[in-house]
C-alpha cells in the first residue's frame, strides 16, 4: 500500500444537533457523517466538487448504500469516519465507510458500502468520468 493508498479519516464529534432525546446519534446522521468523510477524500485528491462541476460539467450522487448499524454512539464521543474507495468503474465509486470511536477500530458503530454515480451537471443523466480523474482515484485505490 502507497502513501497514497493509505486509509482516509475524516475526525467528527457528535454534537447535541445530531442526536435524539435519548442523547445517542440518530441514525440518518451517521450519513450526513459519511457523506462529508467522502466529500474530504476526494478534495484530499484535489477533486473539489464545485470545480468539477463548473469545468467537467459534473457531479456526483448517491445512486444506493447498505448501512448496518452497530451499536450507538452518543453525545459528545469523538468518532473517526473512514472512506476508502472499493471499487472504481467509468461512470460509479463505491465507497467501503465506517464510524468509529479513536480508540477501536474494529469497535464500529456503523459502516456502510456507498455507490455513487458520475451524472452530467446539466442533466442530471449519468456519464463517464474522464480519464484523468479516473486515473487519480484509482492511485489511491
Amino acid at each position: 500500500m502507497t502513501a497514497a493508498a493509505a486509509r482516509f479519516i475524516w475526525p467528527v464529534r457528535v454534537y447535541y444537533e445530531d442526536t435524539d432525546a435519548g442523547g445517542v446519534v440518530y441514525h440518518a446522521n451517521y450519513l450526513r457523517f459519511m457523506e462529508r468523510a467522502r466529500t474530504e477524500r476526494l478534495r484530499a485528491l484535489g477533486l473539489e466538487l464545485t470545480h468539477l462541476q463548473e469545468t467537467e460539467g459534473l457531479v456526483f450522487a448517491v445512486r444506493g448504500m447498505e448501512v448496518d448499524y452497530l451499536r450507538p454512539a452518543r453525545l459528545g464521543d469523538q468518532l473517526l469516519v473512514t472512506a476508502d474507495v472499493d471499487d472504481i468503474k467509468r461512470v460509479s465509486l463505491t465507497f467501503r465507510q465506517a464510524v468509529y470511536p479513536p480508540e477501536s477500530a474494529s469497535d464500529a458503530y456503523c459502516t456502510a458500502r456507498v455507490r455513487v454515480v458520475c451524472l452530467s451537471a446539466d442533466g442530471f443523466r449519468p456519464m463517464a468520468m474522464p480519464d484523468h480523474l479516473l486515473e487519480r482515484i484509482r492511485d489511491v485505490a
